[in-house]
């Protein structure tokens, strides 16, 4: 792949489970020191991607790097440089929180203190509770703790905060901030939106084992600035709409809802409001680039955030 420019590269990549294909060709690239957003509904690729990455399974064509090196080929030497949550059920049931810790540091060079982590993710507590008695969200607390206690250069994060209560959820936000200020890269799917708008330098959207959309949440929600929504007093007819002259396309979600794409945007409100003046229709409601980075999923994939 010649000179490394990323901490991820991935190239061409393709992988199949007998008739289904899981990737098609994906490439993207993840500079240093990012929180990359990786997003996609169920059955995207999501996940064989990230076992790629972290050299648990090859693809089948394509090349990928990670830091410098092939993940699958050369796995002993990658691995003591990245951090990867767990998923539930990958620690023996009767060890204590604290053990595991002092376990997993074992196998690094410079951990982290046990008793650090612990304090960090909030879980000084429930240090000596056994794994199995821990609830789900401090069993997800630990999972965190576990992919960073080795101080990785780089760190996966999959689902960080599902089934966290609202306060440890921005905790753990904060932490996963002072990841990327140390210069951890990190590579963090999630299903929450607002986790990936608000922590993201760049997100990655995947439909089908495809790529298709890359850049930062503002960038990617910048298109939404070309629409003008609005809500009337009476139903209108589309084609009415349409037939303005800046007016592109003409979308009516539900009823006296409907949103306008153009190319001039200051040009479509002088448009739009003098026609319903003269029709004598009322605007109960007018806006202008309100969209979401979950407006952008939605029309990419066809189908919710979450789904």
């Amino acid at each position: 792949m010649g000179r490394q420019t990323g901490v991820l590269e991935l190239n061409g990549l393709r992988r199949r489970y007998g008739d289904v294909v899981a990737l098609d060709g994906l490439s993207f690239t993840v500079p240093p020191g990012q929180v990359f957003g990786f997003l996609g509904p169920n059955g995207a690729g999501k996940t064989t991607t990230i076992e790629i990455l972290e050299g648990y399974r090859g693809p089948d064509e394509g090349r990928v790097q990670v830091l410098g090196l092939d993940p699958f080929a050369q796995g002993r030497r990658l691995r003591p440089r990245i951090g990867a949550m767990l998923q539930e059920g990958g620690l023996y049931p009767a060890i204590s929180a604290r053990d595991a810790l002092r376990l997993f540091a074992t196998f690094y060079e410079h951990p982290r203190a046990a008793g650090d982590l612990l304090r960090l993710v909030g879980l000084e507590d429930a240090a000596g509770t056994r794994y199995r008695r821990l609830s789900g969200g401090q069993k997800q607390r630990l999972s965190l703790a576990l992919a960073i206690v080795g101080n990785p250069e780089l760190v996966f994060l999959d689902e960080p905060t599902a089934g966290l209560d609202p306060q440890a959820r921005r905790a753990t936000w904060d932490l996963i901030r002072s990841l990327q200020s140390d210069g951890v890269t990190v590579l963090l799917s999630t299903h929450y939106i607002e986790e990936a708008e608000r922590l993201a330098d760049r997100v990655a959207i995947l439909e089908r084992g495809r790529l298709v959309a890359s850049g930062s949440p503002r960038a990617l929600v910048q298109v939404d600035r070309c629409k003008v929504r609005l809500r009337t007093s009476a139903a209108i007819e589309t084609d009415a709409l349409l037939a303005l002259p800046c007016c592109r396309k003409v979308e009516s979600p539900d009823a006296c809802h409907y949103v306008l794409h153009t190319d001039d945007v200051p040009e479509m409100l002088v448009q739009v409001t003098v026609y319903l003046r003269d029709v004598d229709v009322g605007i109960t409601d007018i806006g202008v680039g309100q969209g979401t980075l979950e407006d952008v999923f939605l029309q990419l994939t066809g189908r919710q955030f979450d789904s």
